[in-house]
């Protein structure tokens, strides 16, 4: 594990578990690595304001989003995670789908390895170009082609936000004809990425 960690430092990571379900799911496969530098910072503003707003400030785990989660979770039916960016890297890159407790020490384990090895601008590069974003759509690049015929680095803060706010389920929604609930919850996410902005939230990788 070490070893592969170090090597994804500078190699970018190939296909992941998640991405060889989808394609025995007949969901195709549509993914471009970009760098950082060619993603518009629009939308880390806007990831960080929707996944993880005190992502410069942790070492890996926001234990206070963490105990809110729990709380949550214990009086409604609607599950809340309180994983951080890095967490869902560690997870999305070198682990596989589904809920167990030796997935999430593994999970906690390699979110201990990249943040001592890779950084905070290496971890937001990854993640942006790993995440799922639609049926076969992983990373920032396919994701800004396949919604708005643009390139990673031209997205607006609107569109950005779109992004954003299908993260949590985004084979339910969609960034390009939001429903109600979408564009609501982008409407927030635009607010809370001028916030993150003011505030200097996402200093440590842009």
């Amino acid at each position: 594990p070490v070893l592969t960690v170090a090597i994804y430092r500078v190699v970018p990571p190939p296909i992941t578990w998640l991405m060889v379900q989808r394609l025995f799911e007949g969901q195709g496969f549509h993914r471009k690595w970009v760098p950082l530098n060619a993603i518009s910072p629009t939308l880390a503003r806007s990831v960080i304001a929707a996944e993880d707003a005190k992502f410069c400030e942790h070492h890996g785990f926001d234990f206070g989003a963490m105990e809110k989660a729990m709380a949550h979770n214990e009086r409604s039916k609607r599950i809340r995670g309180g994983s951080t960016i890095s967490q869902q890297t560690a997870k999305n890159v070198f682990l596989w789908p589904g809920r167990s407790y030796v997935r999430k020490g593994l999970e906690a384990y390699f979110t201990v390895l990249i943040e001592v090895f890779w950084g905070k601008p290496r971890i937001m590069e990854v993640y942006l170009n790993s995440v799922e974003w639609g049926p076969g759509v992983y990373g920032a690049e396919a994701a800004a082609q396949k919604n708005f015929g643009v390139g990673a680095d031209h997205l607006n803060s609107a569109q950005a936000a779109r992004l954003a706010a299908i993260l949590p389920s985004p084979l339910k929604w969609r960034a390009a004809a939001p429903g109600p609930y979408v564009q609501r919850r982008s409407g927030k996410i635009t607010k809370a990425a001028g916030v993150v902005r003011r505030d200097g939230g996402a200093e440590c990788v842009l």
